[in-house]
Parts: C-alpha cells; structure tokens; sequence
C-alpha cells in the first residue's frame, strides 16, 4: 500500500465547496439516511460510462435510487457457482434486502463497451479475445445478439442496434434470477429498458420484442 498517494487538491476542493453548500444546506435530510438507512424506489443498473450522468437523468435526491454501473451495463446470467459476481449481488441485494420495486437497465449512444463487443465478435479486436481479458470476458455476455446485428452495413445504425440489444440481454438474463422472475410474477417488481443519446438527451424505452425501442 506504499504506492497510494495524497488526494489531489482538485478533489479536495470539490469535497469542500460540496460540503459547504450542498451539504450544508441539507445536513438535517444527510443525516436522516444516515440513522434511518435507505430505502431507495428502483435500482438502475447503468454503464461505467463518464458522460451518462445517472442522477441528473432522473433529478434524482440521494438515497433515491440504488445505482450499480458496469461495462455496457449488462447483467449476465443467474450463476450461483461460488465464484466472485458484483452485479448478480447488487441484483440481489436490490431485490431481496432493498425491496425496489423497479429495476432499470438504462443503456446509452456511443457505448465503448458494445463497440468493443462487435469489434471482438467481428475479429478485429484479439486482444478481447484473450482469455485473460476481464472486458473480454465480460463482454461475452453480449456476443450472442452479435448474430442479430451483423449484417446490418450502417456502423451508426449497427452499434444504435446493438446498444438496444445489450438491454434486452440484460431483461433477459434479470428474469433468470429467481427471486426477481418470483417478484415479476407477483407484480411487486418491474423492470424496465432505457436507451439515452448522450448528445440529445433523447430516451427511449424498450416496449416489447414487437414494438422495440419508442422514443418518450
């Protein structure tokens, strides 16, 4: 741990300018979660992506919604083998300890991870290819919808496409996990798909495999 260095001050400025205005205008709200806990009313599963500001999409109050953000904000099958599963755990806890009523998987335009995704299913990217690739890996989860966007020639319409597809991926997989398809069932949990265009601010929302994507 000798490597770890001094935060910057341009972060500690940040931390202070927050904790001087925003903070303190709501300490009394702060320091109920605190005591009270959270109780958020969805859990939004969104990609790492910098530019796909969460909170500012929703206007969202801290401890409103319960955020888990990964590569192409994809969650991958229900795989209780053991081994190490962020994303299946924060489903999990959303599910089983948060009790959200709302799972939403929100995707985006110019998504890094989905273009990696084609470019490793396409053949020009074998460094993904590489078993010790943890995008790679990852992205392995998506490289079976490749099949429905291959042959579309447009590149701005075949990665729109297969952003699309990286939300239904994870509808899908969602509804493997039985203690949300057990939730579904009942009607006191739903999941929904969203697709942003960073440049536009456009939503649109997944509205079955018949209607696709629709614009809001």
């Amino acid at each position: 741990m000798h490597r770890v260095k001094p935060l910057p001050n341009y972060f500690l400025q940040r931390y202070q300018g927050w904790k001087a205005t925003t903070y303190t205008q709501n300490q009394a709200w702060y320091q109920r979660l605190a005591e009270e806990g959270q109780r958020p009313r969805a859990m939004i599963i969104a990609c790492c992506d910098s530019r796909v500001n969460v909170t500012s999409i929703f206007g969202a109050d801290q401890g409103e919604y319960f955020i888990h953000r990964n590569i192409a904000n994809l969650v991958p099958p229900h795989e209780p083998d053991g081994l190490h599963h962020g994303t299946s755990a924060a489903v999990e806890y959303a599910v089983n300890v948060l009790k959200v009523a709302h799972i939403i998987v929100l995707g985006h335009s110019k998504c890094g991870g989905v273009k990696g995704c084609i470019e490793m299913c396409a053949g020009r990217a074998p460094e993904l290819e590489d078993k010790t690739s943890f995008v790679g890996r990852w992205l392995d989860i998506l490289r079976p919808k490749y099949s429905v966007v291959e042959k579309v020639a447009d590149e701005a319409e075949q990665a729109r496409k297969m952003e699309e597809q990286a939300i239904v991926t994870s509808l899908e997989n969602l509804m493997s996990f039985p203690f949300v398809e057990e939730r579904v069932n009942k009607g006191s949990l739903s999941l929904h798909g969203l697709w942003t265009d960073i440049g536009d601010a456009s939503l649109a929302q997944f509205s079955g495999a018949e209607l696709g994507f629709v614009k809001l």
